[in-house]
């Protein structure tokens, strides 16, 4: 079984290299606006998981760097992720405002958030 998912989260990767999105064109400034308002989220994630790929894509046609943590293979992220989350399940979108953190789950909810905030 272990197998059989790494060859198909190969699969997914690749076909997300090969398909990528174009990303929005802003004028600098705007762009660095946007840059600024991401330095405070963090997306905790897969590699290879599908809803993963999903909102990295999304990501990317909105031009919005996020800081990606890798919650499989990194023990601290994923320890964060447990202890401010409450579970180890990705996506997971840790969004930073107002000296306060909101954990928002779900791939469909975190595109839904990005399209709001950044385009």
């Amino acid at each position: 079984m272990k197998v059989i998912r790494w060859f198909l989260g190969r699969i997914i990767l690749l076909l997300n290299a090969v398909f990528s999105p174009k990303g929005l064109k802003r004028p600098t400034q705007e762009q660095q606006k946007v840059d600024e308002k991401a330095k405070s989220l963090a997306l905790y994630q897969f590699d290879a998981c599908p809803f993963c790929v999903k909102v990295r894509r999304a990501m990317k046609r909105q031009s919005v760097n996020i800081e990606l943590r890798d919650a499989k293979t990194n023990p601290q992220h994923r320890s964060e992720l447990e202890l401010g989350g409450g579970k180890v399940k990705v996506p997971c979108l840790r969004i930073e405002k107002n000296d306060q953190v909101e954990w928002l789950y779900e791939s469909s909810d975190i595109v839904a958030y990005l399209e709001k905030e950044f385009a």
